[in-house]
């Protein structure tokens, strides 16, 4: 994938959690966490299983969240909107 294809898809990705508010409710930094997370997650074999994983992992080692639970179900809502 070229660069400006990889662009493309993450700019669809994210008007869709937008859309779909999979950040809504989050403070700044929750949500920064989050995308940094969907970003990492989305370019693996498996995105669905990280995202699943990752979401599983903030409500077990929280670190530095403001809303681990929140931010736990974005990345579960964010699976459910990108159909992984």
């Amino acid at each position: 994938m070229d660069l400006e294809m990889a662009r493309e898809v993450f700019h669809e990705a994210a008007t869709l959690l937008h859309d779909g508010l999979a950040l809504d409710g989050l403070d700044e930094h929750d949500a920064r966490a989050v995308v940094s997370g969907l970003s990492a997650d989305l370019v693996v074999e498996d995105p669905g299983a990280a995202v699943r994983a990752r979401s599983q992992a903030v409500s077990e080692h929280p670190g530095d969240l403001h809303d681990p639970e929140g931010v736990s179900a974005s990345y579960l809502v964010a699976a459910a909107i990108l159909q992984l």
